[in-house]
């Protein structure tokens, strides 16, 4: 009884930090219609969508199989070049990106916490691009994932 209740502990801490510094999202919607939703929310905020990745219909491609799982990467240059100034290697983790997959019959968007990201990348948790990146994916999964 112990050993299980440890080993279940053990499971849950390990799954917890799997995903540290990420933000997940539940949608009402399937995938499709969760990033059709964030396209357009992040069209009309003025973002800049640079790719739409399906990773079914590429699995599909090599005969596999896939739940919906799709990736929304968009941007801004105004939001993300001061940052780039301050430090090169933000590079790794910019333009943004959403995650939307389907998991036990319900569809999940998930994303990197950009204080996180920013935190890792030296810098300033507080700076006005961090905070605008973390307001607008709140807003945006949100929108994409509401009623």
């Amino acid at each position: 009884m112990i050993r299980s209740m440890i080993a279940a502990i053990a499971f849950v801490a390990s799954t917890a930090t799997a995903f540290a510094g990420m933000v997940t999202v539940e949608s009402a919607h399937d995938v499709k219609t969760t990033i059709d939703r964030l396209e357009a929310a992040v069209n009309k905020g003025g973002a800049t969508v640079f790719a739409r990745i399906d990773h079914k219909a590429n699995a599909e491609s090599v005969g596999m199989s896939l739940a919906p799982s799709t990736v929304l990467i968009f941007g801004n240059p105004k939001g993300g070049t001061p940052l780039m100034n301050i430090s090169p290697e933000i590079g790794l983790d910019l333009p943004l990106r959403v995650h939307a997959f389907e998991k036990d019959g319900k569809t999940f968007m998930m994303y990197h916490d950009p204080v996180g990201v920013a935190k890792t990348h030296g810098i300033p948790t507080d700076h006005k691009a961090v905070l605008g990146a973390a307001g607008a994916l709140k807003k945006l999964t949100g929108v994409a994932g509401g009623n």
